[in-house]
């Protein structure tokens, strides 16, 4: 006959399982799994749209660090950035997508547009062309996604309302004609910055009857950095 082996002795506060087979007697120690999981973050991806330096960049950093800077460097490619919004009792994550205005990386805007939820597409008020080709970036948010998206167009620099090259009753009405929503921001001066960001978040899915209530109390930040393999930046005034 086969001596009987002692068991293990017991951990205090876990369950034991114990099995004895012809005087042979082994246990198991049960492993506790906790009962709840915490729900993740809602997230909404926005990608900011437009030429060379209509002030993408400043709008986002004064969105984000609550700065402005005079020299701003010509976007590469793309770049990234996130925060977190508290909008009564939700908390969403904001992943917000910085493209190049520029010719050369037109190709690489598809991508990122693809799975987005918020096309920002920006235009300096002081240079009509800007403007006008806000139709084609509109119409590549389009093609990419349909109306499953929301599009802020948005006319940048209203701080310089004396060299004014666009009306804001003609945005307005190209916003009301592409279907989107409209507003004037100053990332110099900071002026509807927060107003864009709340607007934009009360017409995302599941969202529209949120009250987000006034500028100050928007916010609750949650910073980011740009991932390692952010793109470097040439030297141009982006504000």
């Amino acid at each position: 006959m086969l001596p009987t082996v002692p068991a293990a002795a017991p951990v205090a506060g876990v369950p034991t399982a114990a099995s004895t087979t012809e005087g042979v007697t082994t246990s198991s120690q049960a492993t506790a799994v906790p009962a709840a999981s915490i729900a993740p973050l809602a997230k909404y991806k926005f990608v900011f749209l437009g030429d060379q330096s209509v002030g993408k960049t400043a709008i986002i950093q004064r969105f984000i660090f609550s700065t402005f800077d005079t020299t701003y460097q010509a976007t590469i490619g793309i770049d990234f950035l996130s925060r977190s919004l508290v909008l009564e009792d939700k908390t969403i994550r904001l992943q917000i997508w910085d493209t190049a205005g520029q010719e050369r990386f037109r190709s690489l805007t598809p991508s990122y547009i693809r799975d987005s939820s918020v096309a920002v597409v920006v235009y300096d008020i002081t240079v009509r062309a800007s403007f006008l080709n806000c139709s084609k970036w509109i119409e590549d948010v389009r093609a990419e996604r349909g109306q499953d998206v929301v599009i802020m167009l948005v006319g940048n620099k209203s701080d310089l309302a004396d060299r004014r090259q666009v009306s804001t009753e003609e945005a307005a009405e190209k916003a009301r004609s592409e279907g989107a929503l409209f507003i004037e921001t100053s990332a110099k001066t900071g002026t509807n910055i927060k107003t864009l960001f709340r607007r934009v978040a009360m017409a995302l899915p599941g969202l529209e009857d949120t009250n987000v209530g006034d500028e100050n109390s928007l916010i609750d930040v949650e910073l980011a950095p740009s991932p390692p393999s952010a793109p470097q930046q040439e030297s141009q005034c982006g504000c």
